[in-house]
């Protein structure tokens, strides 16, 4: 049996919900297919014995394009925002220190040795330029800061978005505002306070969730979608047809009991990870695979543990704190959940979300559930002085969660780009494009949305 559609969207995370419902909108038959029973990926909302757990992310950068998306929506006014100062922390020589959160503030933090705060000062008042080759983020920050600023700010700093191995992770593709300003400004502190100036106060992004978790999002993008969004239905192979100027594609699915099936489409998008894109790819072109399945992935497991907060002796008045390598802890960081947003956690509890593993130790995704529970108790006990044993507790462990724009990433993807224009009406989302935070998947799905709409013209 064969249908058709305008429009087929494969895989239903946030970057494939939000591409769809931008289709939709414009009023263009769009089919979103994903081979599981859930949408929405790694976001992830879960309530037991009262506490409000995040699988995935934990919270979101509330970016102009997406609070625009909440409004439209109609869940703005379930937004929560987080405190502003909520201060964060490192967990240095076994003490917990509060992050400088801008410049002048790393002129005067005890963080930072009067070395380091010395060559921030000469960056400011001095003039580099970055090599012409693509840097690592340590190789960045040891030529402008030096070695101490990569173990104690950068180094946990980076832990805390990618799980990534710093001496790996290109800065022009990881953390492309800090090449362009130093290109732009000659200085990496002039350029950030230039980059902040210019920003309105209703442009600077706010740490954001929702009252009932992240997921109010996903729910929400699905109920528009509505019946277009197909769950349970694996893909399992693609082609592409020329027709003239034209490709047209076939998708092969399988769901629901059913023999497979094949359907039609003038544009297709591809919103599954970057391996499996690869892997449904091989019929259109042998060349996806390889560009596809060389992005790297890591496992992280996510550890939520509940307390009672008569047993927790620190006063959790922040954000959480990240773990520098150079520690010896496996934990990577730790979210005061319960601080941050209400509703986290049942009245006189706390709740706090740990992450294990990463590019640094992927071992740790072999543990079992129980045996990280107790890993990251041991080692957030005495940093917050936790008197007994969590009374909650739950694992959520992936294999493949953080892509890493690891050096030559910019090759690659141009690389994937080249093979991209060899098929008109075929495209790409996915945190593996523009980063993995929710913001830039919104970002760059409802752009891509915009481009593929400007195809029809």
């Amino acid at each position: 049996m064969t249908s058709s559609a305008s429009v087929i969207v494969v895989g239903g995370g946030i970057s494939g919900l939000v591409c769809a419902h931008a289709l939709s909108k414009a009023g263009i038959q769009v089919l979103l297919l994903e081979a599981s029973q859930h949408a929405g990926g790694m976001i992830a909302s879960e309530n037991h014995d009262g506490f409000l757990l995040e699988l995935g992310p934990q919270s979101f950068s509330g970016t102009a394009v997406l609070l625009a998306l909440c409004e439209e929506l109609g869940i703005a006014d379930q937004l929560l925002q987080a405190p502003a100062s909520a201060p964060r922390y490192v967990f240095i020589n076994g003490a917990l220190k509060a992050v400088p959160l801008n410049p002048a503030a790393m002129l005067t933090t005890s963080l930072l040795s009067s070395r380091i705060k010395w060559r921030i000062a000469r960056d400011a008042i001095g003039n580099s330029h970055p090599p012409d080759h693509d840097e690592s983020i340590a190789a960045f920050v040891r030529r402008k800061f030096g070695q101490e600023a990569l173990d104690r700010l950068v180094g946990p700093f980076v832990s805390g978005i990618y799980a990534g191995d710093p001496e790996r992770l290109s800065l022009r593709s990881a953390f492309p505002q800090l090449y362009e300003v130093e290109r732009s400004a000659g200085s990496v502190i002039r350029g950030m306070l230039r980059a902040a100036k210019s920003r309105k106060p209703r442009e600077r992004p706010t740490l954001q969730s929702f009252q009932e978790g992240n997921q109010t999002l996903v729910r929400a993008l699905a109920s528009k979608i509505g019946s277009n969004l197909q769950l349970g239905t694996e893909v399992v192979g693609v082609a592409a047809r020329r027709e003239s100027q034209d490709v047209k594609f076939e998708v092969r699915i399988r769901g629901g009991g059913a023999s497979e099936q094949v359907l039609l489409a003038n544009r297709l998008v591809m919103a599954t990870g970057a391996d499996v894109a690869g892997v449904l790819l091989r019929d259109v072109n042998t060349a996806f695979e390889p560009v596809l399945n060389g992005i790297e992935y890591v496992p992280v497991a996510v550890v939520s543990l509940g307390y009672r907060r008569q047993d927790v002796g620190h006063s959790l008045d922040g954000f959480g704190f990240l773990v520098p390598r150079s520690s010896g802890l496996r934990t990577l960081g730790t979210v005061w959940n319960s601080s941050l947003f209400p509703g986290r956690a049942p009245a006189g509890h706390v709740l706090l979300t740990s992450f294990v593993g990463g590019a640094t130790d992927p071992t740790a995704a072999a543990l079992s559930g129980g045996e990280l529970a107790q890993l990251v108790h041991r080692e957030i006990a005495p940093v917050l002085q936790i008197r007994a044993a969590a009374m909650f507790s739950h694992v959520q462990t992936y294999r493949r969660a953080l892509p890493q724009y690891n050096i030559g990433y910019e090759k690659r993807l141009g690389a994937l780009e080249k093979l991209r224009r060899d098929f008109p009406g075929l495209f790409f989302v996915g945190n593996y494009l523009r980063g993995p935070a929710i913001g830039n998947c919104v970002d760059q799905a409802n752009e891509t949305a915009q481009s593929l709409l400007s195809s029809y013209t």
